[in-house]
């Protein structure tokens, strides 16, 4: 019974140790070419209302509540929105909206608090867009440990993929 003690509090070390070493920040991006304008996808990430038809998000949950405030769309749109644990809750606003860029305040409150950046970013590419998805914020020592065990890239990332996906065959339709 001692060694499996000892055995444990090490492993916790080691994890702690690794996760210490992590940086303060994260970034999670993914991307995707559009045959589609910058300003015909930016009308679909601008407003909130919209998302539905392409955020993986929408999806989890066929019973979310969602309410949205301010206006339709751009700067000020805000959407807030309680789910199952696969969402959780939280809500969101648009801070800046300019022809190649649309930043998101976003805050989740349940399962866990956060409060990081969503940041779409929207580059032509002759006849197309690339889309870059990203996230980013601060990593307190709880998510870094997290972040040790879990793959932050493959959970969150695989959203972004499939997302940017929906968005491309939207865009393009």
């Amino acid at each position: 019974m001692t060694t499996v003690v000892i055995i444990l509090v090490a492993a916790l070390a080691v994890l702690f140790i690794v996760a210490a070493q992590k940086p303060d920040i994260f970034r999670i991006e993914k991307k995707a070419v559009i045959s589609a304008p910058p300003e015909k996808i930016a009308g679909f990430i601008s407003d909130f209302r919209r998302w539905a038809v392409w955020s993986p998000y929408e999806h989890k949950d066929p019973n979310m509540q969602k309410t949205y405030d301010g206006p339709a769309s751009g700067v000020g749109a805000k959407y807030a929105w309680s789910g199952n644990k696969n969402i959780g809750s939280g809500h969101m606003e648009i801070l800046d909206v300019t022809p190649n860029k649309i930043v998101v305040d976003l805050v989740f409150t349940a399962p866990f608090k956060a409060h990081n950046t969503a940041e779409f970013t929207l580059t032509p590419q002759g006849g197309a867009t690339e889309v870059t998805w990203a996230m980013f914020g601060p990593c307190p020592f709880f998510a870094k440990v997290m972040h040790t065990v879990i793959s932050m890239d493959k959970m969150v990332g695989n959203d972004f993929v499939k997302g940017l996906a929906d968005l491309k065959k939207t865009a393009e339709a």
